[in-house]
């Protein structure tokens, strides 16, 4: 009876501190400025508050993204979440959205010798992958001024947003693409020509946001509110104005980025009418428009797909009742 008391008194422990070792999740995002959040969780130990032990890997490009969630790669992607949306109607994968995020924070840059959208017949776009998120945009916004893709211009696709710059700084052949932080920050001391922010010209848009298979997440529910809550937590460090020397620190050290550079890209991360989210909030108006923009240019006028066969918000309200207790 000793023995057998001694042995469940010691299974009792290893289960309690089991229940308390951080759960390990692995994070998949672009190597951009929107990634502030993850690098100031991880230095500010703000995941791990949450029982999260922190994976965080960056992509080349969407569809390396895409293919990677479907094989269990990592388990959270964060990026536009219209990728998810790709993932369900292409790839018939069983994905959900989590949460929201941003806008995109992007602008259509073309090469200093382009002074309107007409200028572009002929000439070449570089986009992401030429189905989803920013290259749909980019699509829709020369569409509206008279061009279409394939008569009037070339798309090539190179991938994230690094190669888009690098592309458009190294060949003036590449004549236009959608970026977004901190290369419209180096694209403008470069001498490239933004023509708009893409807010502007197309109205509200759900671009980043984190996304996951639905079946993990209903295997390890706590797991994805607690990744979510620490996520938010990250996301209310960097918006504080407090904190913005060290947060402009971080942007340095993570991206090599001037300081000049670093500054004016945390002003904009923060700028309320044009970058993050408060929250990572989900933006129904603008998911709608992703959805519509994607029914015309990629699916070609079929009509647009309720939003609720994507998203699924339950895990991020438990997340933030984690953070600041339940809502009345």
């Amino acid at each position: 009876m000793i023995r057998l008391a001694m042995a469940l008194a010691l299974s009792v422990l290893a289960g309690s501190a089991a229940a308390d070792e951080p759960a390990r999740v692995r994070v998949n995002t672009f190597p951009n400025a929107k990634a502030l959040p993850f690098q100031a969780g991880l230095a500010k130990g703000l995941f791990a508050r949450h029982g999260i032990d922190l994976d965080l890997a960056f992509t080349e490009n969407s569809k390396a993204q895409r293919d990677g969630l479907a094989a269990g790669r990592f388990e959270v992607a964060h990026s536009a979440l219209d990728n998810a949306v790709a993932m369900i109607e292409v790839a018939r994968q069983d994905v959900i959205i989590v949460s929201g995020g941003d806008g995109g924070m992007n602008e259509f840059f073309v090469q200093g010798d382009i002074t309107s959208f007409a200028d572009l017949r002929g000439r070449i776009l570089v986009v992401d992958a030429p189905d989803t998120a920013y290259a749909l945009q980019a699509k829709k916004i020369l569409l509206q001024h008279g061009l279409k893709e394939g008569a009037d211009y070339t798309v090539k696709p190179v991938g994230a947003g690094a190669f888009r710059f690098k592309a458009m700084a190294e060949s003036r052949d590449n004549a236009a693409a959608i970026l977004n932080l901190p290369f419209t920050v180096q694209a403008e001391r470069i001498g490239l020509r933004s023509l708009g922010r893409t807010v502007d010209l197309l109205g509200p848009y759900q671009a980043g946001g984190a996304f996951v298979m639905r079946d993990w997440a209903r295997q390890h529910g706590a797991t994805l509110e607690r990744y979510i809550a620490g996520y938010v937590a990250a996301l209310r460090w960097v918006r504080d104005p407090a904190n913005r020397a060290e947060a402009v620190g971080l942007l340095m050290e993570k991206f090599s980025l001037p300081q000049a550079v670093a500054a004016r890209t945390y002003d904009l991360l923060v700028d309320p009418g044009f970058g993050f989210n408060v929250d990572a909030r989900f933006d129904p108006e603008g998911f709608r428009n992703l959805l519509a923009l994607r029914a015309e240019i990629q699916r070609k006028g079929e009509a647009a797909v309720a939003q609720e066969t994507y998203v699924d918000l339950g895990y991020y309200g438990r997340a933030l009742e984690r953070l600041d207790g339940p809502r009345r």
